[in-house]
């Protein structure tokens, strides 16, 4: 995770090594000989370990990130942004024009295997490095979850990927090939099955706050299985993580008692994170290379542009107007208990004159205030500003993990008191009355619970409500539930386009 330790030599060698490299079969060569003479001790294999947590929160070139991109994908917001082609890539995904040599993907697929790259490098070296046998089968087991989360993104954004567990030889570079889906996902479910005993069933967040824990790796298999639709298995795994509905589970996980606390900034690594992205203000990050800061992008880039606050108003920073909230989200959660904390609304605040702002492209007039930056929150030190927050965001949560618990044993055809306990202990937590459980019921929770939090677009394709929902948008059936292979990829490869791409 970002802010494990400092950066290290190897850990900055290692982000040269694969942010320079324009297609994923360069990075093997080009690492090689320069990790050659490395990992001969318990610390550089930590270092190295380090190096594959950073890779959790890439935040790329063009400033494209899986979870902005993602919510521009939905029918919860919009691109955005000052014009129709402001980040690309978010606008092609928005509106479903996307190809393979524009859009989200390269940044992606990119990311994704910059993680595996790293993650098979340290599990090659981990055995000829002396230390402590048991902290190495940590690290191995760290490596080996982090190995099946990336892939874990890679298949269900790509479907047709390669499985690459070794270091690809320079004569081999252009003879990869594509697996099947089966194939991976079977890879994803082995690493995570090794990993999870040798992992700690919980970790010292003061020390150690971002690494995995069995928890955390429990609830990538249950929502490796959920994908699968391998619904029983799924809810067992949740069940593990989750415990009893509304009280504290084995791993320390329970819901917090206030939503809005989880948007407080200082609230990190609280109980109710189980993956989470670090951020950091003293990165130093400036615009010589925005991606290569340890601040978080998406507070600058949600916020609402040309703010302008009166005497009383929100301190927002005046932001890049990315992901404006659509009229459909801000419907359905208008008179939700959860609306204050996810949506700023600021066309209400200029029509009563407590604020301006100059509208941006597809402006709704409603911005992410989850994320929005503010000024309070603005880094006091070196580097840009804009580049430089510090709030962490959620990979997984615990009312992400209870609701995908509630959703595995309801497609399982065997709903019970516990499913209705998690879905309604969701709601219960911002003081909603239960409802009866049942698909429609489950994928609005889900909505108004995560919303903009980069999950929207996968639920929609993993139900397949995607057509239904997006279709005015522009996506196609049989197409655009995966993005397509990026076009450098497929260049004096093997590697074969994602059909009707």
């Amino acid at each position: 995770m970002k802010n494990l330790v400092k950066y290290s030599v190897v850990v900055l060698l290692g982000a040269q090594l694969v942010v320079s490299c324009k297609n994923f079969l360069e990075v093997s060569p080009k690492g090689t000989m320069l990790e050659s003479n490395y990992y001969r001790n318990q610390s550089e294999a930590y270092n190295g370990l380090v190096a594959v947590y950073d890779v959790l929160g890439w935040q790329g070139n063009g400033y494209v990130s899986k979870i902005p991109a993602a919510n521009s994908a939905s029918d919860d917001h919009y691109a955005g942004g000052g014009s129709s082609t402001d980040i690309n890539a978010f606008q092609v995904w928005s509106n479903y024009t996307l190809n393979a040599a524009n859009g989200p993907q390269e940044e992606l697929w990119r990311k994704g295997y910059s993680g595996i790259f790293r993650a098979n490098v340290l599990l090659s070296k981990l055995d000829g490095v002396p230390m402590d046998a048991g902290l190495k089968s940590r690290y191995a087991a760290e490596a080996k979850a982090l190995r099946a989360f990336f892939y874990f993104d890679l298949v269900r954004l790509f479907r047709n990927i390669p499985l690459l567990l070794t270091a690809v030889e320079t004569s081999q570079l252009y003879n990869v090939e594509q697996s099947t889906p089966a194939a991976v996902y079977a890879q994803i479910e082995k690493d995570l099955n090794e990993a999870i005993p040798a992992l700690p069933v919980t970790v010292a967040l003061a020390t150690e706050g971002g690494r995995l824990s069995q928890g955390a790796a429990k609830a990538i298999l249950g929502k490796v299985l959920l994908q699968q639709e391998k619904f029983a298995a799924a809810a067992a795994a949740f069940q593990d993580v989750n415990g009893t509905p509304g009280t504290t589970s084995q791993y320390g996980y329970r819901l917090l008692a206030n939503f809005a606390d989880l948007w407080n900034v200082n609230n990190k690594f609280n109980t109710e994170s189980i993956i989470e992205l670090s951020a950091t203000t003293t990165s130093a990050g400036d615009w010589g290379c925005a991606a290569c800061t340890e601040g978080n992008h998406m507070n600058i880039l949600v916020g609402p542009r040309g703010y302008k606050p009166g005497a009383n108003a929100p301190d927002y920073v005046s932001g890049w107007s990315f992901n404006p909230v659509t009229k459909s989200l801000f419907d359905a959660i208008h008179f939700d208990p959860r609306n204050k904390a996810t949506i700023a609304n600021l066309d209400s605040l200029k029509a009563v004159g407590a604020a301006d702002y100059e509208p941006g492209y597809m402006n709704t007039g409603y911005f992410l205030e989850k994320f929005a930056g503010r000024e309070k929150n603005k880094t006091t030190g070196a580097g840009a500003k804009e580049l430089n927050f510090g709030q962490n965001m959620y990979e997984i949560r615990l009312a992400d993990t209870y609701l995908m618990e509630a959703e595995a044993l309801l497609r399982a055809g065997t709903p019970n008191t516990r499913a209705a306990a998690l879905f309604n202990a969701v709601r219960a937590r911002v003081g909603l009355n239960p409802l009866p459980l049942n698909m429609d019921n489950l994928m609005n929770e889900r909505r108004l619970e995560l919303a903009g939090e980069g999950h929207r677009w996968f639920d929609l394709v993993r139900t397949g409500r995607a057509p239904a929902v997006l279709g005015a948008r522009g996506f196609i059936a049989g197409k655009h539930e995966v993005l397509p292979i990026p076009l450098r990829e497929l260049e004096n490869t093997k590697l074969k386009q994602n059909p009707n791409y």
